[in-house]
């Protein structure tokens, strides 16, 4: 292999060579980023299901494609099957893809009103309060594969790889908010370590429900700023009171670059590196000293042989919870230093919501369109901001800027990080 396609340590550079992208903004790269970078937002009242009772009756749902309200792992096949086409369209490759499948996919699991109707009609003898136990008899006792499909997220990946001909057992993860990020790290070791020359990483989340919006206010996560809906997500701004929960999903095709060239291939960005800590300190808390945070930072830079004076922006993970942007602009200030308030830093999550085991992958494609059109995609809503975090959020307009180099940070609950970062073809 040529030096030329080699990074610093004399692995294969990684090839970005197909990108799909589907959010509540709408389908497509294109329709995204002319609406990211227009600083609209996808962010609305929720209409697919009763939200009477609840604390937060908002969302980024993807209401345009007509899908089951309520089946969870039928939207995040379709979501991540529009988005794989879509890339793999972009990238030129028709027919078996012949390489790996790595899926980011939700921790799906049946809601409570399924579990009772299953279980009702197998054992109607028994009290509600044994519900879950009825279930799991009513599953051994009488088998109903629909159903059971339906609570099996691992069929998503094992639909993806049949449809579009991956090779080997299709790999399904799901690390929280680091979820996306990490299927594209897993993809890029896999090339790395010489297993394949192309893998295919997708990352989908369509689990927007009653009873996620009832366990994330449960966890004081989420905006209750309902009225006016797009206007709720403010990350970094001093009113902030936390996220909006989303749908979406991103595929992106990865390929050596010595491989993707010999084919003719069109390369959007490359791969530099990839950064993953875990956090130990709680269930759903970031470490309130960020050090997990800054050391997936590090790792990322480090991975990918660069500097802090590299990176031209920070595509922050922003959710605008209180916490979460004070422990990540504590990480970055320990990582840049007085640096940081010269760095453009904003956050998709203003404008689309938080698409969960989708984020990463979706900000993946955002950040690579940064370093193609040269346009920084703004922070909305930045109208109060905190004293406390000295930043350049890129406040509520975009801006033209020439970027080489970008960090994406992915920081999740359950306390996997993971940070990517990506750069412009090697001239």
């Amino acid at each position: 292999m040529s030096s030329a396609y080699k990074d610093h340590l004399g692995r294969p550079l990684i090839a970005v060579t197909g990108m799909g992208v589907i959010t509540s903004l709408g389908q497509g790269v294109e329709d995204n980023w002319k609406a990211l970078t227009s600083g609209v937002s996808g962010i609305h009242k929720i209409t697919r299901f009763p939200t009477e009772g609840l604390s937060t009756r908002i969302s980024g749902t993807v209401d345009f494609i007509d899908l089951p309200a309520e089946n969870a792992v039928e939207r995040s096949y379709a979501f991540a099957r529009e988005t794989t086409a879509e890339a793999l369209a972009q990238a030129g490759i028709s027919g078996d893809f012949n390489g790996p499948l790595f899926l980011a996919a939700p921790p799906i699991e049946p809601e409570w009103s399924a579990r009772f109707e299953l279980a009702d009609r197998s054992r109607p003898s028994q009290k509600p309060a044994d519900a879950y136990d009825r279930f799991l008899a009513a599953m051994r006792d009488r088998a109903d594969p629909v159903f059971h499909e339906a609570a099996l997220f691992g069929a998503i990946s094992e639909r993806l790889s049949d449809r579009f001909g991956t090779r080997g057992l299709p790999v399904t993860l799901s690390t929280a908010c680091a979820s996306g990020a990490t299927a594209i790290q897993l993809g890029v070791e896999a090339i790395r370590q010489g297993r394949t020359d192309r893998a295919l990483t997708v990352a989908t989340d369509g689990s927007v429900s009653a009873e996620a919006l009832i366990r994330f206010a449960l966890l004081s996560a989420l905006s209750t700023q309902n009225d006016p809906p797009e206007r709720a997500s403010k990350p970094f701004s001093k009113d902030r009171d936390g996220f909006v929960i989303a749908e979406g999903a991103a595929t992106l095709v990865l390929e050596s670059l010595e491989a993707a060239i010999a084919r003719g291939a069109r390369v959007y960005g490359i791969l530099k590196g990839c950064g993953e800590k875990a956090d130990s300190f709680h269930r759903t808390r970031s470490s309130p000293d960020g050090g997990p945070a800054i050391a997936t930072i590090r790792a990322a830079l480090a991975d990918a042989g660069l500097s802090e004076g590299d990176i031209g922006y920070i595509n922050a993970h922003g959710t605008s919870t209180p916490e979460n942007d004070k422990m990540e602009y504590g990480a970055m200030l320990s990582v840049f230093g007085e640096a940081l308030a010269g760095i453009p830093v904003s956050s998709n999550k203003s404008m689309i919501g938080h698409t969960l085991t989708a984020a990463g992958a979706v900000e993946a494609v955002f950040s690579l369109q940064t370093i193609l059109t040269g346009t920084l995609p703004p922070t909305i809503n930045y109208q109060n901001p905190d004293a406390s975090i000295v930043l350049d959020v890129v406040p509520n307009v975009k801006r033209d800027a020439q970027i080489n180099a970008v960090l994406s940070n992915s920081f999740g609950f359950g306390g996997q990080n993971a940070s990517l970062v990506m750069a412009a073809e090697p001239a």
